[in-house]
């Protein structure tokens, strides 16, 4: 079977993408390209909620990931969220969701959008998990809050 990581992070800087920069490497993997794919999960598949990314390769390499993000000015808040579905013999599915709101209303997001996309497929899902960060953004300064799903490990961009 082949992992797919749910990872995440929140992180605060003086610019956007050095907030965005900063989530990344909270989750542990700001040293590669992010390659976003649609929320399909493959049926030979295993997810896995484990916060930070363990070394999936050498830097500079691609990931492909399912990405939720915010990031936001302050002063406010960065949400961000992932929930997931699979099924014991069939593919799964994904969904994210991000904004300046808080937890309950992210969470509340995905979980309605994983039920909506559950409804347009024939597969037979278990229950939804899900994920959520949020942060505050001090004023003067950007928050960014990530929660990405990393399917297996790097591959070369070559």
């Amino acid at each position: 079977m082949n992992a797919i990581r749910v990872v995440w992070g929140t992180a605060t800087g003086p610019t956007e993408m050095a907030a965005y920069d900063a989530a990344l490497a909270a989750a542990n993997v700001h040293n590669y390209n992010l390659v976003p794919v649609s929320s399909v999960i493959p049926a030979d598949a295993t997810v896995e909620a484990v916060g930070t990314a363990p070394d999936l390769g050498p830097a500079g390499e691609q990931l492909t990931v399912v990405e939720a993000r915010a990031t936001v000015a302050g002063p406010g808040r960065a949400s961000a969220g992932l929930a997931w579905a699979t099924g014991e013999d069939g593919p799964g599915l994904f969904y994210e969701a991000a904004g300046e709101t808080g937890v309950e209303d992210v969470r509340g997001r995905v979980l309605e959008g994983l039920s909506t996309g559950q409804e347009l497929r024939d597969w037979a899902f278990g229950d939804p998990q899900y994920e959520v960060v949020t942060a505050p953004a001090e004023p003067g300064m950007y928050t960014s809050a990530v929660v990405l799903a990393v399917y297996g490990e790097s591959s070369s961009v070559f």
